[in-house]
């Protein structure tokens, strides 16, 4: 039996009772302590901060204690929540509840059996870079994060101690997008019927705060930087020429590296695979050059190619070198498709053009692109209190 079994036996009882059950509703607070009842053992009140008394029904069932709240005791006396837990209690325990008998009822697997259903079903929808990703967050903190545990017994308390172990072992960052892969994995639990509807425990539980790591190169920095790209050119024509193709264009990273010339149509990129799908990407006549400018490689689809490793480009060694040459230390390359967005955003673009240029499928991603560095925000306000001071001459 799990706790929602349980919240529904105390629904009904209270119902038996002539108590509906949003009477036993109330502010959710940390406990301070719970008093247990001597005469009816499993009953108990749990006391909390600022003086609200709550009744609460313990009971042990399915090799674990679950605990479920009858109602604030302001809303109903004693009797009736001796009477209703009493019933509880005798309805929790009839028939017994033994590990075995359970697992010979069961229908829903194990977690981990069910972790292993997903993946096979749905990560062949995912982009291989996607896949990768999350074959690593599954072998370090999912396939055992519940291992005796059926999929429908897991809950919220379950869920907020695995996202805080996984958190502290490994990052916020890597917390919360562990966290994005639970949840989908409950959803699908729900959709094939291993879980009941409206019962995914992630609901609730709250991510960690993100940080912003945005950052946009203002005009010094892009002369500084593209005077060191376009030197590069000579020695590393295929580096230079993705990072300024990057910054130009607004592409993502894999967007760039993974080019091949049969999408190089003219003044457009037909990116066949991109990460929301196939787009058309615009190039003005400063790409179009840049690529015209490279030596196309034998027997190589692929624009960009690390001929003597023979691998995809790999951009990171020669940027930390540039980056730094033109004294932009921590900047990251994803920060080029930053700063192309916040310049279009300064030359008045809207929103909806700035998300097709970036291949934006929601205008939410857009947003966070759209600001302006302080000198563009001055001149702003200055135009405006112009305008309103010779109104008011």
């Amino acid at each position: 039996m799990t706790a929602q079994s349980l919240a529904r036996i105390v629904a009904e009882e209270l119902a038996c009772v002539g108590i509906g059950a949003e009477r036993g509703l109330g502010a959710w607070g940390s406990p301070r302590r719970t008093t247990w009842s001597q005469t009816l053992p499993g009953f108990g009140i749990r006391h909390y901060g600022g003086g609200r008394r709550v009744y609460v029904v313990q009971s042990f069932m399915g090799g674990r204690t679950r605990t479920v709240t009858i109602g604030n005791a302001a809303l109903f006396t004693d009797a009736e929540a001796v009477a209703v837990a009493r019933r509880i209690l005798l309805r929790a325990q009839v028939g017994g509840n033994p590990a075995e008998q359970r697992k010979r009822t069961r229908a829903a697997p194990l977690f981990g059996e069910f972790v292993s259903l997903y993946w096979q079903k749905v990560a062949p929808t995912w982009k291989p870079s996607t896949r990768d990703r999350y074959e690593d967050y599954r072998r370090n903190h999912i396939d055992d994060a519940f291992p005796k545990l059926f999929i429908d017994e897991i809950e919220q308390p379950d869920i907020l101690r695995w996202f805080t172990a996984v958190s502290d072992r490994s990052g916020p960052g890597a917390g919360n997008r562990c966290f994005e892969i639970m949840r989908a994995l409950f959803n699908k639990a729900e959709a094939w019927g291993v879980r009941e509807e409206n019962t995914n425990p992630c609901t609730g539980v709250r991510q960690n705060r993100r940080r912003r790591r945005e950052r946009f190169l203002s005009g010094d920095e892009l002369a500084r930087l593209g005077a060191v790209l376009n030197a590069a050119r000579q020695t590393h024509p295929q580096h230079a020429t993705a990072l300024l193709a990057l910054l130009l264009t607004g592409c993502r990273r894999g967007e760039i590296v993974n080019l091949k010339w049969t999408e190089v149509k003219g003044q457009r990129l037909l990116l066949t695979d991109s990460k929301t799908g196939p787009r058309t990407v615009w190039i003005g006549a400063q790409v179009r050059a840049l690529l015209d400018a490279l030596p196309r490689q034998k027997n190589r689809a692929e624009v960009f190619w690390d001929e003597a490793r023979d691998q995809p480009l790999s951009l990171d060694y020669q940027w930390q070198q540039w980056r730094d040459q033109a004294g932009l230390a921590g900047v990251r390359i994803h920060d080029l498709r930053h700063s192309f967005a916040s310049h279009a955003a300064g030359l008045s673009e809207t929103l909806p053009m700035i998300g097709k240029l970036l291949g934006h499928a929601k205008i939410t991603s857009t947003a966070r692109y759209a600001h302006l560095d302080d000198a563009a925000v001055l001149e702003a306000a200055e135009q405006v209190g112009r305008a309103i001071t010779k109104q008011m001459a």
